[in-house]
């Protein structure tokens, strides 16, 4: 026999209008029989169908990952990056997967550029059902030799970029009154200390405060705000944070894959792509009871904390960790 759960009805589920057809205000709901009922939950194409997403700095990385996934879930594609070439990439797969898209060269830390690709959008489609506050980063260096001109810098990518898109697509969602989802790309150490990095880690925990209490302001208007926090995935910035060198185009070399295999308890990087699949099921109706949740998509590095595995495949304290290496 399947299981049952008691529900409090909710206006946009088949069986909670049922049930008020019928005058009840509580109900049983047998959750996999009503997944069943609605196929469009189980079919990749259609989760995103017909939607309109923004994908900030969508060029690359996460970023490419998210808005390639999002156009094969049925989804048109507003993509802007700083350099034209990556945008015209994403933009001929979009219309390979046979999604509409826009491609929009942009400067995202100039927040007049970012408000005028969101009002691009919405010319072009009619419409934003996502938004992807991808655009971040940081520069590898010790709080005390890092310059004012640099905090701005982090500041205008990390925050005013998310602030100016998410602050233009508001009330796009809100006039036409399907809802939404805001995704924004976090980081896992936003929630933890990291050395050299202490500026975009701070602005990190800024988001996450954000996701949380936009989350609750537009909550009436059936609105999410999430967000995914990423440690390390497989992506050029990844590495070139790590170098100290904001344009190296590089990869983890098999030392480090190797150090990773004992500190990060699933053995291996994250790839692009399952930031991508975490990111759809927050932006589509699989996740349309979750709002104002930070998703780790770490590999259990936060889990961790500072545990590592020894040479003998032993979880040890780091400490511990360093005597044995």
């Amino acid at each position: 026999m399947l299981a049952t759960a008691y529900a409090v009805p909710l206006t946009n589920n088949v069986a909670v209008k049922k049930a008020a057809r019928m005058g009840k205000e509580r109900y049983m709901i047998d959750y996999a029989e009503e997944l069943l009922k609605v196929p469009e939950l189980l079919e990749m194409d259609k989760l995103l169908e017909g939607q309109t997403a923004v994908v900030t700095a969508g060029g690359g990385g996460i970023g490419r990952a998210i808005a390639l996934l999002f156009a094969k879930a049925g989804a048109n594609i507003v993509v802007c990056d700083k350099v034209p070439e990556r945008c015209d990439e994403v933009a001929e797969q979009v219309r390979k997967i046979g999604r509409g898209v826009l491609a929009i060269p942009a400067d995202v830390m100039d927040t007049s550029q970012v408000r005028d690709v969101i009002a691009k959008a919405d010319g072009e489609f009619g419409r934003i059902d996502v938004l992807v506050n991808n655009a971040g980063g940081g520069s590898k260096r010790l709080f005390v030799d890092q310059s004012e001109g640099s905090w701005q810098r982090h500041v205008n990518l990390n925050l005013f970029s998310m602030f100016a898109a998410t602050q233009a697509t508001l009330p796009i969602m809100i006039r036409e009154g399907r809802g939404g989802a805001i995704v924004n790309v976090s980081s896992i150490e936003g929630s933890r200390a990291c050395p050299n990095f202490a500026v975009a880690t701070s602005l990190k925990a800024a988001m996450n405060g954000f996701t949380r209490t936009l989350s609750l302001e537009v909550a009436d208007h059936d609105i999410r705000v999430n967000a995914i926090a990423p440690d390390e995935a497989i992506t050029p910035g990844i590495f070139a944070a790590a170098v100290g060198d904001s344009k190296a185009n590089i990869g983890p070399s098999k030392a480090v894959e190797a150090a990773s295999a004992r500190r990060i308890p699933l053995g291996r990087y994250a790839g692009a792509d399952e930031c991508a699949q975490t990111a759809l099921f927050l932006a589509s109706k699989m996740s349309s009871y979750i709002t104002g949740t930070i998703v780790a998509v770490d590999g259990g590095t936060w889990a961790s904390s500072g545990w590592v595995r020894n040479r003998q495949g032993e979880w040890v304290l780091a400490e511990v960790f360093e005597e044995d290496n």
